[in-house]
């Protein structure tokens, strides 16, 4: 049975058409994760549907009682109201109840002697047990302390901005509706409340949106994509994973099926300009079939981010930290920190918030001062940092004149010289979009500009605070990209699981007051983390005998082909993107595509290889080392 049906619905916001004449509907279980590019109207859908902001056309079906809850990115909460009141704040008399209940519960648990408010909790009891309450609360008590929620009575006003982010989820999660709309529910979260977010949205009753930069997190909770383009929407069945390989497929047909109309109207246009006479009916409609041909439109192409921007040279000496300690109203975060940021380091900084993670990055960014040890910073570092916050965008700027106050004109790796009104482009800021104010812009395109500034500085040393929050899943792809050939020092501080891999190799971790070091990516942190366990008693009276160590070393063949490999898989890498290059450049000539493809596969088998092959290498060389 439908949950929610939405038919011709059309949104625009100025003269950009935001969706058009779209429809879906929802079912109970539909676990739907929307993706878009920043700006294209993901967050305006679900403020559409909570019936927050109002649409040009559509309808929207569902039933009389249908209820649903919505988290926006940035909740926000009424100063004035307890924890407790806002967290239960609801129509259904279960809601009631269990707000009744955890009210009384707390007055008696701060007067524990008063016979007033113990006859009063025997009644709230009993009102419990009237409405089946009970199973609601325990659930709406587990939802609390997975969110670290423990101060129920306290004022909303009090708290900070990550306290309130986690009392808005409860809020959401406990409200028993048809439709949970949530935006960007992970921001700020750290990875086991993450963790259990996954697990807990994964048996989720209702029917669920969600909009969401964590690729971990889409491909274990969504089961279904629902892509917002240029207007339309596209639905794909299954998870993250299934969505990106359907929607290569989908791109590679629409490419074919242009090339076809190209093909067929050359051929049409070819045969008219032979000057057939056009006076027989058969005649008058094949250029009629010319001139339909002509009209149509094939696939936008799709703007690209490029962020192939050069920067300055990186001297060896880059930033030290010498017995740094800092302390952050009476609680101190950090004391004889040491450490040494070196060329080319992919460092990232992981904890829980308020441990230290961004004080850290302002200490070495010079923006505030340690109270004690000392900051080294070398001469020739030129830092870029994209901080949280969208402070430092003033929104009475134009967007192309915010971008000029850094450069007019910057470089490329390659040396091409790009205007900023090019670079805006290659953002995805068409010259229509260059002159609107930035207080116009969507939070995502707020942040993409803002990166742009950042990269155009041309940085040797970038400092990433929380880059993932609010940037849409394609621009992090390229922007990892990106990172993978920067020719600096990149730090990030991040809770994303999915870019700290594919970013960083690294990191340093703020736990309890102590930060410990640590060499590899986060997933393989986690997996070590999850594997220590107590150690097992041996009993004494039973020795082990100790093995002796073999004498192992890599045979003459086997070093030979150590010391060889790399050159080899960076040749075959080099072909493989000449013949990808060659394929591009070969338009039309099948048979040129079909022999350059089946050289490419062979090269790509011989690759794989290759790759495993070193691996195997590796392995004998890292043991040996060991």
């Amino acid at each position: 049975m439908s949950v929610l049906r939405v038919e011709d619905l059309t949104k625009s916001f100025g003269e950009k058409i935001l969706f058009q004449s779209i429809e879906f509907s929802l079912t109970k279980g539909d676990r739907i994760g929307l993706l878009g590019v920043n700006g294209t109207g993901k967050s305006t859908l679900l403020k559409v549907i909570a019936g927050i902001e109002g649409k040009e056309e559509g309808t929207l079906f569902h039933a009389n009682d249908f209820s649903f809850e919505y988290l926006p990115q940035q909740p926000d909460l009424p100063d004035d109201e307890t924890v407790i009141g806002y967290i239960y704040k609801g129509d259904s008399e279960v809601m009631k109840a269990v707000a009744n209940y955890e009210r009384g519960l707390a007055a008696l648990e701060e007067d524990p002697a008063n016979e007033q408010l113990q006859t009063g909790l025997i009644k709230l009891q009993a009102e419990m047990d009237k409405v089946d309450a009970w199973e609601a609360g325990t659930q709406a008590k587990t939802i609390l302390t997975k969110l670290g929620i423990t101060q129920l009575s306290a004022q909303l006003g009090t708290l900070s901005g990550g306290q309130k982010k986690r009392v808005a989820i409860a809020r959401a999660l406990i409200q028993p509706v048809d439709l949970l709309l949530l935006d960007e529910p992970t921001n700020h979260l750290d990875h086991a409340t993450v963790e259990w977010l996954e697990g807990y949205l994964k048996q989720y009753r209702g029917a669920l949106i969600v909009i969401t930069h964590d690729r971990y997190f889409l491909n274990r909770v969504a089961n279904t994509i629902f892509e917002l383009s240029e207007g339309n929407l596209y639905r794909y069945t299954g998870n993250f994973e299934t969505y990106l390989e359907a929607k290569a497929e989908r791109e590679a047909q629409a490419e074919q099926a242009e090339d076809k109309r190209r093909n067929l109207l050359r051929r049409e246009l070819a045969w008219l300009r032979r000057g057939a006479k056009a006076r027989t009916t058969k005649q008058k409609a094949r250029i009629q079939r010319v001139e339909a041909l002509d009209a149509q439109e094939g696939p936008k192409s799709r703007a690209q981010l490029d962020v192939a921007i050069g920067s300055h040279r990186l001297g060896k000496q880059v930033i030290e930290l010498e017995n740094v300690r800092k302390t952050f109203k009476n609680n101190t975060l950090f004391h004889d920190l040491s450490y040494l940021i070196t060329k080319d380091e992919r460092l990232g900084i992981i904890g829980e918030n308020g441990s230290g993670k961004t004080t850290l990055l302002n200490l070495m960014a010079g923006r505030i001062s340690p109270d004690a040890g000392e900051v080294h910073v070398g001469e020739t570092v030129r830092i870029g940092y994209y901080t949280q916050e969208d402070a430092e965008l003033n929104g009475d700027l134009r967007v192309v004149d915010y971008i000029k106050e850094i450069a007019e004109v910057v470089y490329t790796a390659k040396g091409d010289q790009i205007t900023a009104e090019q670079m805006l482009e290659r953002f995805m800021f068409p010259r229509s979009q260059q002159w609107t104010y930035i207080r116009r812009l969507s939070g995502g395109e707020k942040r993409r500009l803002y990166l742009l500034r950042i990269l155009m500085s041309e940085p040797n040393v970038l400092f990433l605070d929380e880059p993932t929050n609010d940037l849409d899943v394609e621009t992090l792809a390229i922007l990892e990209d990106y990172l993978d050939t920067f020719p600096g020092v990149v730090v990030t501080v991040s809770h994303d699981r999915y870019f700290l891999d594919r970013v960083v190799d690294k990191m340093l971790i703020f736990t309890d007051g102590k930060v410990e070091r640590y060499q590899g990516d986060y997933t393989y942190y986690l997996e070590e983390k999850q594997q220590k366990v107590e150690p097992v008693k041996q009993d004494k009276s039973f020795v082990v005998p100790e093995r002796k160590k073999e004498n192992r070393k890599l045979s003459y063949n086997e070093q030979r082909e150590w010391d060889q490999i790399d050159d080899q898989i960076e040749k075959m890498e080099e072909k493989q993107q000449q013949l990808e290059e060659q394929i591009t450049q070969a338009g039309s000539d099948y048979g040129k595509i079909a022999d350059l493809m089946k050289e490419k596969e062979a090269l790509d088998a011989m690759l794989e290889e290759t790759l495993e092959r070193w691996t195997e290498l590796a392995e004998k060389v890292e043991a040996l080392n060991e």
